[in-house]
């Protein structure tokens, strides 16, 4: 029995208590908050995430740590599902907030930044038609070099046409990269990149959060307006359609009275006017033909 003792004494590895203790706030935070958002951090600086922290001050809490203590953590807490997005540099959003409104809050904390050169484009880049700020100089030649379409007209520097630089998913070049920063264009942005959020055993990815707004109002707007004409179309009686129900019945009630001549009060002087027009119709026609027309 000692033997066996003094031989898993030997496989036993000591945990810092700095460990366990970052293990053990990770959970605490789990359990304090409904919502837990994990986010890329990658490229930011230690000063930008001070920043970023107390822009989330009130309504969320970031947590660095390293990514297997995070697992550990998930693993401990029965989370185990959002560990797929640990991964890289990651920090941990906690929140009481609605993850779709968690996604926009951070989306509206990124700022435009420079690209540099190596880095992968995340978008197709179009440099427009038009004047720059250059005065005429070395720079045409550079811009050209960069293949972005420079000239000079009325001693300045203008760019002779629109043109796509380069496309989504390409790495810039360091000529192309010092040109569009002297250009004034930030084609990367900074801030979080959310990930995924997990919410009551349930993950939503990025792109589930990624909500068009103005696409699904508009969708809603045009279902609305389909669902109301088809309510219409079948006389479907509802607080929405009744009033226009009920004026159509009522035209088409009117018409059909009218038309077929029912002494009606509601009716009757339009009867009547319908009767003297055709009166009048009848008589001209005796008269044309009297006349031999």
């Amino acid at each position: 029995m000692e033997a066996e003792i003094k031989t898993e004494a030997r496989h036993t590895t000591h945990i810092p208590d700095w460990k366990i203790s970052e293990v053990k706030e990770i959970k605490d935070l789990m359990d304090g908050y409904k919502v837990i958002g994990a986010v890329g951090i990658r490229g930011i600086t230690a000063r930008q995430l001070q920043f970023m922290r107390a822009d989330l001050r009130g309504d969320a809490k970031m947590k660095i740590s390293r990514n297997n203590l995070i697992r550990i953590a998930f693993d401990d807490s029965g989370k185990e599902k959002l560990a797929a997005s640990i991964e890289d540099q990651t920090a941990l959003i906690f929140t009481n907030l609605n993850p779709f409104k968690l996604y926009k809050m951070l989306e509206g904390t990124k700022t435009p930044a420079p690209i540099k050169p190596g880095d992968v484009v995340p978008k197709d880049i179009v440099i427009e038609k038009g004047p720059t700020s250059f005065k005429p100089g070395p720079i045409v030649g550079e811009l050209q070099q960069a293949g972005i379409p420079a000239g000079i007209e009325s001693g300045k520097v203008i760019i002779k046409a629109t043109k796509t630089v380069i496309k989504e998913g390409e790495i810039i070049s360091k000529k192309l990269a010092e040109m569009l920063s002297r250009l004034d264009i930030y084609p990367m942005e900074i801030g979080l990149d959310l990930r995924s959020v997990y919410e009551d055993g349930m993950i939503y990815p990025r792109d589930i959060l990624a909500v068009d707004e103005d696409k699904y109002i508009s969708d809603i707007t045009t279902a609305a307006q389909y669902a109301f004409n088809l309510a219409i179309n079948v006389a479907y009686p509802t607080r929405n359609t009744i009033n226009m129900l009920l004026q159509t019945a009522s035209f088409g009630a009117r018409n059909l009275a009218i038309n077929s001549t029912i002494f009606e009060r509601d009716v009757i002087e339009d009867v009547i006017t319908k009767a003297h027009i055709q009166a009048l119709c009848i008589d001209n026609l005796t008269e044309n033909q009297n006349r031999g027309e």
